[in-house]
């Protein structure tokens, strides 16, 4: 009797096994919770490091890019990289517009191509807009051109990387012995323009010969082996170290 009457006085509540499995929904509920958030992708740092891969793997795309991208028939695709500093990302994206612009104007879009990546602002200019054949003389055509855009871009470049390239093809006479003094001449000539005409401390000038060893497209046509022959112009976002 003392036993039914101390179960009739028990107080109504849920059975024993739905609060341990109402336990088990709100563990795993805050465990999803926290995944969700320890794999939240950073969006700004995704679209850096798809960038940079696409700009390294020489993934290329027909037709218009999008408002962040510039064309680059040179090869690679260009994009504007996010950084870690919106201030200076800012201004180089206002630079790069500007410099693009000034080639549009002056009829230039295909002899002097733009692109923006981690590295900076490349400027690439083909060697018959710059140098007469075998020549690493600059044209004077080319060093207006350089000295518009070097002083364009001057302000936010703290260094110079000037790389020249060749197609595969043998020199057939000249002064230079083969294809690597030739795009090294043509670099230095370059640099001795930037520093004597634009102004930059020779120690924030370098220069790069690399010859035919680093082509864009195949070399087996003489349309593709006039995109290798070229003079890249990499106004750097950092000083080399």
């Amino acid at each position: 009797m003392a036993r039914k009457k101390l179960e009739e006085d028990r107080p109504v509540s849920c059975p024993l096994w739905l609060g341990t499995w109402g336990d088990l929904v709100s563990l795993l509920m805050c465990f999803f919770v926290l995944l969700f958030a320890l794999s939240t992708i950073d969006a700004q740092k995704f679209e850096q490091l798809a960038i940079s891969l696409r700009g390294s793997l020489g993934v290329m795309k027909g037709g218009r890019a999008q408002e962040e991208t510039m064309p680059n028939p040179f090869g690679g695709e260009s994009g504007l990289a996010p950084g870690s500093a919106p201030r200076y990302e800012m201004d180089i994206r206002s630079v790069a517009r500007t410099v693009e612009a000034y080639l549009k104007s002056e009829g230039l879009e295909k002899s002097a191509q733009l692109r923006v990546d981690q590295r900076g602002i490349t400027v690439s200019m083909s060697d018959q807009f710059m140098f007469d054949s075998g020549s690493a003389e600059l044209k004077s055509a080319a060093k207006r051109t350089l000295s518009m855009i070097a002083s364009m871009v001057k302000d936010i470049a703290p260094a110079v990387a000037v790389e020249g390239h060749t197609d595969s093809n043998s020199l057939a006479g000249g002064i230079y012995r083969n294809n690597w003094g030739l795009s090294a001449a043509r670099a230095a000539s370059v640099v001795t323009w930037l520093e004597e005409d634009g102004h930059y401390p020779p120690n924030a000038l370098q220069i790069v010969g690399y010859g035919s060893t680093k082509p864009i497209v195949p070399n087996d046509t003489a349309a593709n082996r006039s995109l290798n022959r070229r003079v890249d112009i990499v106004f750097l976002s950092q000083h080399p170290k």
